[in-house]
């Protein structure tokens, strides 16, 4: 994961793709599709919504970037995005307003028509890539449909793709599929090989069923009970970063930077994810050492925090395009922690008492809790993701092809963290608020955290407690 400064722009021409004026036109005279918005995703654009009426503009994108070897056959190009957008139903889905309901309408296949646009030479990498942060911003803005858009910059022995789109149409997960996914497509097209066109098993359906399960539920349900707790613990919110971020309690919504670089190399982290293992591996150890960090850089004596899990729970999900995202309030007293291994196992118990409240959107929770929860920011909470990325059909190939799952940091007073095993090492990434204070105590975490992944790596007789 990174940030578009920080994914390898280099010069060329640049063309883009977005849907075809008559597939939009189509769109919008269609009639309601009677499957409703995941939770998920009203909530993200109701979000989106309010604060635009408040007068903020908060880009909420997820893309990614991968390049194509070779002089690139672009009609060919074309087709290969066509027939992968074919298959994912929910980028042929949108939203509109009818009064203060979202209702959902779905463009069939066979009206899903691309429009190429030459937009022409940018020989300055950085020029280029704030043109495209910028396009990207308009093109794949939640309040908008369509809200996804492909680019390539064309040279003459490569391209480059930068694909983005709002996050209510995809997950970290669903990114880092893509770039094998358009290699696959291209190349067969480019030699003549059948292509599979069969759609794959739809977001937009999962979004009904999940949401036809988490209407079952009301205010006295037992999951619901355990986040009103938690909320209350975290005084009427959900949990940011708990170091100090330099906030002004009464001010604007703060810009935000992006961290991003390599922990530690292969061998350090293979060894740090053997010594894991017996607790729960990697995103154990993880969420350990971050509760020892944060008690030393700020005092905290429990660490509470919401730890994303994928509710991709059937395999028929598996290679879907969504928001396959679910969340789970955790609660680490990392001040009974005498050693790294009595905190690995106090979160090992934690996710598993409290892993199954994933499977419940948080969205649902939220509204069922009604004034027991009150937000005073549109970012709802912090998070420290994990996620193994080597098991990805490609992810062998992504350093030499360049590839990156991209992320958008706008405005927020939150951190939202991805650690990424790659196959080269673990990989760190953040958004954070613009503040003084904020960078100086997200160094001190992330120094503190290589530290620790290499102590315990190696055996050090050091390792933090």
């Amino acid at each position: 994961m990174t940030d578009m400064q920080r994914c390898e722009i280099r010069p060329g021409h640049l063309v883009e793709w977005t849907l075809h004026p008559t597939t939009v036109e189509t769109a919008m005279s269609l009639p309601d599709d009677s499957r409703p918005p995941a939770y998920v995703q009203e909530s993200h654009v109701r979000t989106a919504r309010s604060a635009r009426q408040n007068g903020m503009f908060v880009a909420t994108w997820l893309g990614t970037a991968f390049d194509i070897p070779g002089q690139v056959d672009l009609d060919v190009l074309q087709d290969a995005l066509r027939a992968w957008t074919l298959r994912h139903e929910t980028l042929r889905s949108g939203f509109r307003w009818i009064g203060d309901d979202m209702r959902r309408f779905t463009l069939d296949a066979d009206a899903v028509m691309l429009h190429r646009e030459d937009i022409g030479d940018f020989p300055d990498a950085q020029k280029l890539a704030q043109y495209l942060q910028d396009r990207f911003d308009i093109a794949a803005d939640a309040l908008t449909w369509p809200n996804f858009i492909f680019t390539a910059v064309v040279r003459d022995d490569s391209a480059s793709v930068y694909m983005a789109f709002d996050h209510s149409n995809v997950d970290a997960y669903s990114i880092q599929h893509i770039p094998a996914e358009i290699h696959e497509l291209y190349a067969a097209l480019l030699e003549g090989r059948a292509v599979d066109t069969a759609p794959v098993a739809s977001y937009v359906d999962f979004c009904a069923t999940e949401r036809t399960d988490a209407d079952q539920i009301d205010d006295t349900h037992a999951i619901v009970a355990r986040w009103r707790d938690f909320v209350a613990q975290c005084d009427g919110k959900l949990p940011n970063f708990p170091v100090d971020l330099g906030l002004d309690p009464e001010g604007p919504l703060p810009t935000q930077k992006f961290m991003h670089e390599m922990l530690v190399d292969d061998a350090d982290a293979a060894a740090f994810e053997a010594y894991c293992r017996r607790y729960g591996g990697s995103m154990v150890g993880i969420l350990a050492a971050t509760g020892l960090l944060v008690r030393e850089i700020s005092g905290q004596t429990v660490y509470r925090t919401i730890v994303p899990f994928h509710t991709r729970a059937k395999s028929q999900w598996s290679d879907s395009v969504g928001w396959y995202v679910g969340n789970a309030p955790v609660e680490i007293p990392v001040a009974q922690a005498t050693d790294f291994d009595s905190a690995l196992e106090m979160v090992r118990a934690a996710l598993r008492a409290n892993r199954p409240l994933s499977r419940m959107p948080l969205a649902r929770v939220l509204r069922l809790l009604g004034s027991d929860f009150r937000p005073t920011s549109p970012d709802l909470y912090s998070i420290v993701s994990f996620v193994d990325a080597r098991g990805i059909p490609g992810s062998e190939r992504w350093q030499d092809l360049k590839v990156y799952g991209l992320a958008r940091a706008s405005y927020g007073d939150q951190v939202c963290a991805w650690a990424t095993r790659l196959h080269e090492g673990l990989q760190f990434a953040c958004r954070y608020p613009d503040t003084d204070i904020a960078y100086k105590n997200m160094r001190l975490y992330v120094e503190g955290l290589r530290e620790l992944i290499v102590s315990v790596a190696r055996q050090d007789s050091t390792v933090r407690a």
